[in-house]
């Protein structure tokens, strides 16, 4: 049995383009002004990537009285709400945004729909950052439902003028199961003009899928607070992994896990450097897990640009 074990590493897994975009903002603008930089919340909800940027002189604080009067600061990848915006400029920050497109594509939809007066339900986790940034763009026309159980509270001005939208890091499947519910009450129910789950939180989904069923592990690099890391263990259970939990490092891993075990699976959260992943590999090839196998179910090539401050200066001509 001992020659059999294997480790099926999902592909894509960990950075997303929002992340990167996110991590490097903060270490520009730390190259750029020196320290401190002041970082609202958590740039990206990972462990490593947090004390790495405090190292380099990064102060994270949650919120933005707590920076001193005409200092900088950097807003997470995960969207704040227009009172953020307001209360920065009230102190004279100087703000960077950091925010992901695809979230602020989001928020967007939020304000339009708003304009139009619809009612807006939106599918995330109360009290996760992007949701309460989401919400705060329009908090008299949206109500957050925090999954399907939640939707019998749902309460509307016009049937036929109800929009859903959601969090951009759910897991797929359970986002819409609540969808289905809601339109069980709602039959008119409107969809976003685009979908709102990113596109490697779904990615990184259906690579756990893909893989799942041949695993009796699987370990997903990421933090407690990554939703989207949370997700992904979920997706392991829900698709055929006997067990599967989520670490932050290596040294997070009991070895009593690994009793048994043939196959292990292991992914990250998007927030997630692959030199963690690397940890874990090496830990299992320590332990017998030697063969490691990419299961590849997408290709990823997006990129997005920096922030306008943080961008070179063109050359004139």
């Amino acid at each position: 049995m001992a020659d059999s074990k294997r480790v099926l590493l999902a592909s894509p897994r960990g950075y997303c383009a929002g992340v990167d975009r996110a991590v490097e903002t903060v270490e520009r603008t730390l190259d750029k002004h020196g320290a401190p930089v002041y970082v609202r919340k958590e740039i990206v909800h990972n462990r490593h990537v947090v004390d790495t940027l405090t190292e380099r002189g990064a102060i994270f604080v949650d919120e933005t009285d707590e920076v001193p009067e005409g200092a900088i600061v950097v807003f997470s990848a995960h969207g704040v709400s227009p009172e953020v915006h307001k209360t920065a400029a009230e102190r004279s920050l100087k703000t960077i945004d950091a925010t992901c497109p695809l979230v602020t594509k989001v928020h967007q939809e939020a304000k339009r729909f708003a304009r139009d007066d619809y009612d807006i339900v939106l599918i995330g986790h109360e009290g996760h950052e992007e949701v309460e940034g989401t919400a705060g763009e329009a908090p008299e026309h949206i109500q957050v439902v925090d999954g399907p159980d939640a939707v019998d509270d749902v309460q509307v001005r016009d049937e036929s003028r109800v929009i859903w939208l959601s969090q951009t890091t759910l897991s797929v499947d359970e986002t819409m199961e609540t969808v289905s519910r809601l339109r069980e009450r709602f039959p008119d129910l409107n969809d976003p003009p685009s979908d709102d789950i990113c596109y490697a939180t779904q990615n990184r989904q259906v690579a756990v899928k893909a893989m799942a069923p041949q695993c009796e592990l699987v370990i997903v690099v990421g933090s407690q607070n990554s939703s989207n890391s949370q997700r992904l263990v979920e997706v392991a259970l829900q698709n055929g992994a006997e067990a599967s939990y989520l670490v932050d490092y290596a040294r997070d891993i009991d070895l009593a896990w690994l009793d048994g075990v043939s196959t292990v699976g292991v992914t990250s959260g998007a927030s997630v450097p692959e030199v963690l992943v690397r940890g874990v590999v090496d830990l299992l090839a320590e332990h017998g897990y030697g063969d490691v196998q990419t299961v590849t179910t997408a290709e990823e090539t997006l990129t997005f640009a920096l922030p306008r401050e943080l961008r070179p200066a063109r050359n004139p001509r």
